[in-house]
């Protein structure tokens, strides 16, 4: 047979204090030294060690901007080691295109040793130098959009 227990505060209905214990007992901040961080002055000593332990860490801080854009990054050296599994071989080159596979960014962290045609959105000066150097190509999406923006304005 199941048994119907009613909840908790359904059978605290009808009584004084919901056992709270005594009237006195569940009334405003003052019962507990105060709202929040208050009350760990010079007589908190039961707060204070919480304070010197761990400072002002819980809580909700600070914001997170909802306009900010995570940038996916890629190193030359993961690239080079990776190239086969990202792109294609025509030829001699690995073509691989990053903008299809969401990645915004080449950083230049490492050598190429393969020559790369890569097509990425931003790509950092020392790391086009570094897969041109190895005998590679860069197409930078980014860098063609400025070049349309900057041919449709007007020239006074």
């Amino acid at each position: 047979m199941v048994n119907n227990i009613r909840s908790k505060s359904s059978r605290h209905r009808g009584t004084k204090t919901h056992s709270g214990g005594a009237m006195k007992k569940r009334r405003g901040a003052g019962n507990r030294g105060g709202r929040g961080n208050a009350g760990s002055g010079k007589r908190g000593d039961a707060r204070k060690p919480l304070f010197q332990k761990i400072g002002r860490k819980w809580g909700r801080n600070g914001f997170k901007n909802p306009t900010t854009k995570k940038v996916s990054t890629i190193t030359v050296k993961d690239l080079d080691l990776k190239a086969e599994s990202l792109g294609t071989t025509e030829g001699k080159f690995i073509i691989i295109d990053l903008s299809k596979k969401g990645i915004d960014k080449v950083l230049a962290t490492g050598k190429v040793t393969k020559p790369l045609k890569v097509t990425v959105n931003v790509i950092v000066s020392r790391a086009k130098e570094k897969i041109v150097a190895a005998g590679g190509q860069v197409i930078e999406l980014q860098e063609t959009k400025k070049e349309e923006v900057d041919s449709e304005q007007p020239t006074d």
